[in-house]
């Protein structure tokens, strides 16, 4: 991916890739020492609120692993308006799958929300994980097939589920995000107007009072 001019000077070898590595240690069971060496050939950047790692049109290449901040994609349509695909806080992975794996222009951009810290990882670091820790094959494929579920559970919500419903499985998704964001990219995300989530938040706050 070609990186944007306000953030490329911000780009740097790995001095800290701290989260990650325990991220990657927690879920595969080595030793923070044995993964050190390969982190080391990774690169982290700090992005400053609003700006851009990826555009629509542009090949992404690397997946961001928010070590701390907030990260949304979302792609805007031929009337202007905004749809939030979802939102990538600390210990997230965040990129264009389609754009990274097959090479093709994205549809879609990536942003940051707050003032972020990342990690950026490439399918050369995929492959020497999996060389040297065959498990995190494994734990790769668990990740992909955790994200295909995720939108599948998502797409069932938003061409069936009431927006109550819609709000309810967006708190237990992204449990600390609310109070970060617009009201307005929660509704996008979640398919509906902003004076329908105030509704429903409402009800729901009423219920909560009489029980």
């Amino acid at each position: 991916m070609k990186i944007p001019s306000e953030v490329k000077e911000l780009a740097k070898p790995a001095m800290s890739t701290t989260d990650l590595r325990k991220y990657l240690t927690s879920h595969l069971n080595i030793d923070e020492t044995e993964i050190s060496s390969l982190l080391e050939n990774c690169t982290t950047k700090k992005v400053k609120r609003d700006q851009f790692l990826l555009r629509e049109g542009e090949i992404c290449k690397h997946t961001f692993f928010v070590e701390k901040g907030l990260l949304r994609q979302y792609s805007i349509d031929k009337k202007g308006k905004e749809h939030l695909i979802g939102f990538g806080p600390e210990n997230w992975f965040v990129t264009d799958r389609e754009s990274v794996y097959f090479n093709q222009p994205s549809a879609y951009y990536i942003q940051a929300l707050e003032d972020s810290e990342l990690v950026l990882v490439d399918e050369l670091f995929a492959q020497s994980l999996s060389e040297k820790f065959p498990v995190f094959t494994d734990f790769n494929n668990r990740l992909l097939h955790n994200h295909i579920r995720h939108l599948q559970h998502r797409i069932n919500l938003l061409l069936g589920a009431s927006a109550e419903d819609r709000y309810l499985n967006f708190l237990d998704t992204y449990p600390d995000i609310f109070s970060r964001v617009p009201q307005t990219m929660v509704a996008s995300y979640l398919g509906i107007t902003p004076e329908s989530l105030s509704r429903v938040r409402r009800e729901l706050a009423q219920r909560s009072s009489v029980e």
